[in-house]
């Protein structure tokens, strides 16, 4: 064929099917039987076919491509979740396009302005938060958005989002009925809805309990800033048990605990925190911690975009899973408590 272009109508003479046959085979979740399939893609390499995807998107109006924004990734249950979620996708016939926000900033308007230009048939956010004006301009483009891992207070927003009031209850719980009296708090980035409700579960059920809040730090869900923290709560009057945030904060906290200042955990401090990566799980750390069930959040994530992309008219979803409380070695476990 030269420099010539091949087309779909070659690939169709060359096969011996019709060119809509030929559209069918590379057109993800239309029919096409299996000997049709491999005659056309038979015929395809041997030609060099390739589908033009944003053509067939400018006809169709549909790209099957979905946009996926996050705004960092050294926190591990971000890639292991965003694994989850392209392969759950893909499986689902889209392709994913993964856009870095600044991690300067968690309002990633600009990013998801461009993101809009992609021609994306929905788009996923990630521990980022948005501006009520791009939301409403989302929603005027047609192109349905899910908050994963966050949530915001716009009620036309659908997000997915552990139970995290019922996460940092939990542990509370756990902390008390261990016997401990001087708990300590390492709070993340304060603007997100993960952070707000993780600790407003935990201080009311210490407060419930007759007990206040020890000590409080902010690590911003950094492993630097956690550190800081640590050595600022440990300066003097240091609590007997610790709440972090998140597990990513809590690793850096346990190795400056243990490394840099001396202190024995669980002997002298217990340490709980929030996501339960992999590496919590490493005898290392053997971090006890709030799951976040990953596996059941990434399919509602899906399931709510895909149904709006499906139908413009379904009504927003806002989903919080309930996770358990993985007890391992990094806190004091109570008398007679059921791991």
């Amino acid at each position: 064929m030269g420099t010539q272009k091949v087309t779909s109508l070659d690939v169709a003479r060359r096969a011996g099917v019709s060119q809509s046959a030929v559209s069918r085979v590379f057109t993800p979740g239309a029919s096409a039987s299996e000997k049709t399939i491999a005659k056309v893609r038979k015929a395809a390499d041997e030609l060099g076919y390739r589908p033009n995807v944003l053509a067939r998107a400018v006809v169709s109006g549909k790209s099957r491509i979905i946009g996926l924004v996050v705004s960092y990734l050294d926190n591990q249950f971000y890639p292991e979740a965003l694994e989850k979620l392209t392969n759950l996708l893909q499986e689902r016939g889209y392709h994913v396009m993964i856009f870095m926000a600044p991690q300067a900033t968690v309002n990633v308007d600009k990013v998801v302005s461009e993101i809009l230009d992609f021609q994306v048939d929905g788009i996923i956010a990630a521990s980022v938060t948005l501006s009520s004006e791009l939301s409403d301009r989302c929603r005027a483009a047609g192109v349905p958005m899910v908050l994963f891992n966050r949530a915001q207070d716009d009620p036309a927003m659908s997000a997915v989002t552990s139970d995290n009031i019922a996460g940092g209850r939990k542990v509370a719980e756990f902390l008390l009925a261990a016997g401990h009296n001087k708990i300590g708090y390492i709070a993340g980035w304060e603007g997100t809805s993960t952070q707000r409700d993780r600790e407003a579960g935990f201080v009311r059920a210490l407060r419930d309990a007759g007990v206040e809040l020890h000590a409080r730090e902010i690590g911003n869900f950094v492993t630097e800033q956690a550190q800081e923290a640590t050595r600022r709560m440990f300066a003097s009057d240091p609590p007997d048990a610790l709440f972090v945030a998140n597990d990513h904060m809590a690793i850096a906290v346990m190795d400056t605990l243990r490394f840099e200042l001396g202190v024995k955990v669980p002997d002298d401090v217990s340490v709980v925190g929030y996501d339960d990566v992999s590496v919590a799980a490493w005898p290392t750390y053997d971090l006890t911690t709030v799951r976040q069930p990953a596996n059941r959040m990434v399919s509602e994530t899906v399931e709510i975009l895909l149904s709006k992309i499906d139908d413009p008219d379904v009504g927003p979803r806002r989903l919080e899973i309930d996770g358990p409380l993985i007890v391992r070695g990094s806190a004091r476990i109570p008398e007679g408590w059921k791991t």
